[in-house]
This record gives structure tokens, C-alpha cells and sequence, in this order.
């Protein structure tokens, strides 16, 4: 019965501090964008790859004499 007395005060202690860090948390916008990241993971970088190589390749074969083959 004793431990109960310095469980119960440590108990709230460590409560109030969980609550504490739940609303910095909060304010900090921890909880903002739930499923971007879970969206995010899905896409495909590499069309996004070929999309900004294309201009650059085109460009290329611009320069060059043959009209572009090699």
C-alpha cells in the first residue's frame, strides 16, 4: 500500500509531461500532412527523371550535324 503513495504522484507527473509533449507537437504541426508522405512513396521518381532529360537531349541533337542521329 506505501508504493501506491509515491505511484500515484509520479504517474500524474509523467502524465502532465506526455500532455505537454502532445501539444508542442500540436502547435509544432507534427500532425499537419498525415498521408503525404504515405502518398509520396508511391510515385515514381523516374518519370520525373525523363521529363527534365528530354529537353536537354533535345538540345543535343539540335547541335548536332546529321539532324540529330548519330
Amino acid at each position: 500500500m506505501e508504493v501506491i503513495y509515491s505511484l500515484i504522484p509520479g504517474m500524474t507527473f509523467f502524465g502532465l509531461i506526455m500532455v505537454a509533449v502532445l501539444i508542442w507537437a500540436v502547435r509544432k504541426g507534427q500532425y499537419e500532412d498525415m498521408e503525404g508522405n504515405a502518398s509520396r512513396i508511391l510515385l515514381d521518381d523516374d518519370e520525373d527523371a525523363m521529363l527534365t532529360k528530354q529537353p536537354e537531349e533535345a538540345a543535343k541533337q539540335k547541335d548536332m550535324p546529321s539532324g540529330g542521329k548519330q
